[in-house]
């Protein structure tokens, strides 16, 4: 082992997780070592000793030996990503894709986020909501090392007080060149000093909370994860991104003298940008012309400010059987977020009115019938009176 490394026994027990792909295990700490094992990524291990960068560890299998201490994480950060799993087992899914390139499953939606596990090229996921971060925000500042005898600070003696150095002697010309009135851009032309005072503006990514073929989850960029819409679906999006994708049903359909079920769709559109405050500005549903084989826009709604998760479901109504339903979420004019129920029966697609809009669908009707009975009750009496008031003809002999 190197000289400058301290090695630090460990008072209690405690468990790391490896963040790595794979690492080596090492026999010691020096530049020279044996490789004693290997360890990959999500492997529980327990710490037996740490040095400056390293951890001496035992995996689940009995075999010690050294690793990086920035190839491991600790247990709450473990602990963060089962409570992530625990609270996402619910949602429903907003979306399949596939993995662009390796990547690191981040436990909150930031670069600087801790992560553990990871994503190979070509896995695949399932889409469970979005979220948008400030790229550059701030890194949460370190917690606070506990004080010891060797690191206490000191008052300084009087003797050690440092005496404050006299300015610096500074000329007119010198004073006049910083000053900022005097401040001039390349040309002599005066410096734009709103530009200088103008704060930077936030660069904005926007992040998916996957799930892992595996069950692991975790957030990623949402750039770099391609949803598996159908090109016969993506074809339709108009410069759009497609940020989530259902099923509703399936229909048969006779290809080439083969019945095939083809599906039909549900799509969640937005502008192709990071940043926006909602997840979606338009919903589409495709369903499938069987007669020309192609899918073709049955409803289309746009300029809204829409929210995941989207639901879909059946439901059986009294006239038209069980049909396909999909509820999204979405701002209305109160700035409230409602919720909408939508109906598809073959082609046409509906909304579904709540129990309040139907109550006061039936009291408009009763009103409405109520107010023609009795405009036909008063004209049969307005008649009514009109032929009593008539005279009645003398019959001649």
């Amino acid at each position: 082992m190197a000289p400058a490394c301290k090695r630090a026994a460990i008072a209690k027990h405690e468990y790391m997780y490896v963040s790595a792909p794979e690492t080596s295990l090492r026999d010691r700490v020096a530049t020279m070592y044996n490789k004693v094992g290997t360890v990959h990524n999500g492997d529980r291990v327990d710490v037996l000793e740490k040095a400056k960068r390293f951890v001496r560890v035992r995996t689940d299998s009995g075999v010690e030996g050294w690793v990086e201490q920035r190839s491991l994480v600790p247990q709450d950060v473990f602990d963060g990503f089962q409570k992530l799993a625990q609270d996402a087992a619910g949602t429903a899914v907003q979306g399949r894709g596939t993995a662009r390139a390796d990547l690191n499953i981040h436990l909150t939606p930031s670069r600087d986020g801790e992560h553990l596990y990871q994503l190979k090229e070509g896995e695949k996921v399932e889409v469970l909501k979005r979220a948008t971060t400030d790229k550059n925000a701030p890194k949460p500042p370190p917690p606070p090392k506990p004080a010891t005898a060797s690191t206490k600070t000191q008052q300084p003696t009087p003797s050690q007080t440092p005496t404050p150095a006299a300015p610096a002697a500074t000329s007119p010309t010198s004073t006049a060149a910083s000053s900022p009135a005097n401040a001039t851009v390349s040309g002599g032309k005066p410096a734009d000093k709103t530009k200088d005072a103008e704060p930077p503006k936030p660069v904005m990514e926007d992040w998916y909370l996957v799930r892992s073929s595996s069950g692991k989850v975790g957030w990623v960029l949402l750039r770099m994860v391609d949803l598996d819409v159908p090109l016969d679906i993506a074809q339709y999006a108009e410069g759009q991104r497609i940020v989530g994708y259902f099923v509703l049903n399936t229909v048969q359909e006779n290809i080439d003298g083969e019945e095939k079920q083809e599906p039909q769709y549900l799509v969640l559109l937005n502008m192709p940008k990071d940043g926006l405050a909602w997840d979606y500005n338009q919903v589409r549903v495709f369903t499938r012309n069987r007669n020309r084989h192609r899918y073709e826009t049955a409803y289309r709604e746009r300029d809204m400010e829409g929210y995941l998760p989207v639901k879909t479901g059946h439901a059986f109504f009294e006239k038209e059987g069980d049909l396909p339903t999909f509820t999204i979420r979405k701002m209305n004019a109160d700035g409230q977020i409602v919720e909408s129920t939508y109906k598809m029966n073959g082609p046409i697609v509906r909304r579904v009115l709540t129990p309040e809009e139907v109550a006061q669908q039936k009291a408009r009707h009763d009103a409405e019938l109520a107010a023609r009975q009795k405009a036909k009750a008063d004209a049969r009496a307005q008649r009514a009176a009109t032929h009593q008031k008539k005279p009645k003809k003398k019959t001649q002999q």
